[in-house]
C-alpha cells in the first residue's frame, strides 16, 4: 500500500504543471510497476543495465527517462529505450548520441545537465560553458535540446539548494532569450525528495523523486 500513497500524496500536492519522474535507481521491477499503478507515468533510471531489466517487464506503458551519468559505451542501447535523456553534459556525448540516432532516424531530446554548484564528484557543465555547449549542439541533427537539469546540493536543508536552483532558472531564462537554433528551453528538472518543493518554487517543472515514493533505498550492489 506504502508505494501507492506516497504517489497519490505526490500527485495531489504538486501543481498540474510539474511532471513527477519516479527514480527507480535500484528498485525491483514489481516496486515499479506498484508505483506505475499508482498513477506514474515517467520512470527515471540512473543505469542502462538495470534500466533494461524493468523495460523488458514494463516496456511502452510509461515513458523513460534517463537520469544518472551516460557512458559513451552504452549510448546505443540507452537510445533505443528512453525518450528523454536528462543528462548530457559534453560534446562528445551529444556526437555519440547523433551518431547513434542517425541509424534509428531518431531524433533524441535531451536536456544539458549543469554542474551549479561546481562539485568536483558531480557530473554536468559548468555554469560559464553551458552556452558554449548548446551552440556546438545546435547543429547536430538527431539531438534536440529541450531544456536543462540540476542536481543541486542532495543532503541538508532544502534551503541551502536555492541560491542554486534559482541560478539553474536564471541560465535557463537566459538561453531561452538567446534563440538559438535548434535548442529550446521546455523543461527545467531540479529537486529530489529532499529538495522539490523549493525547486518548483524556483520554477522547475520536471521533478525527480525516489525516496518519497518508494521509501529508503536499499543497496544491492554490482548494479551498473
Amino acid at each position: 500500500m506504502k508505494i501507492k500513497d506516497n504517489v497519490k500524496e505526490l500527485l495531489e500536492k504538486i501543481p498540474q504543471n510539474v511532471i513527477l519522474v519516479a527514480a527507480a535507481k535500484t528498485r525491483t521491477p514489481e516496486e515499479i510497476l506498484e508505483a506505475i499503478d499508482a498513477g506514474i507515468q515517467i520512470i527515471g533510471e540512473n543505469y542502462v543495465q538495470e534500466a533494461e531489466k524493468a523495460f523488458a517487464l514494463i516496456g511502452r506503458r510509461v515513458k523513460w527517462h534517463f537520469i544518472g551519468h551516460l557512458q559513451k559505451n552504452k549510448v546505443k542501447k540507452a537510445v533505443k529505450m528512453f525518450d528523454l535523456i536528462e543528462t548530457l553534459d559534453s560534446f562528445e556525448l551529444a556526437k555519440e548520441i547523433d551518431k547513434r540516432c542517425a541509424n534509428l532516424n531518431k531524433i533524441m531530446p535531451v536536456l544539458c545537465e549543469i554542474n551549479i554548484a561546481k562539485e568536483k564528484t558531480k557530473s554536468g557543465v559548468y555554469p560559464e560553458e553551458v552556452e558554449t555547449l548548446l551552440k556546438s549542439i545546435s547543429p547536430l541533427k538527431y539531438v534536440k535540446v529541450k531544456g536543462l537539469m540540476t542536481m543541486g546540493p542532495r543532503f541538508g536543508d532544502p534551503e541551502e539548494a536555492r541560491p542554486y536552483f534559482k541560478k539553474t532558472k536564471e541560465i535557463f531564462e537566459r538561453i531561452k532569450k538567446m534563440n538559438i537554433p535548434n535548442i529550446e528551453m521546455k523543461y527545467l528538472s531540479m529537486g529530489m525528495s529532499n529538495t522539490y518543493q523549493v525547486a518548483i518554487e524556483e520554477g522547475a517543472n520536471i521533478i525527480r523523486i525516489g525516496t518519497k515514493i518508494f521509501g529508503e533505498r536499499i543497496y544491492r550492489g554490482g548494479n551498473k
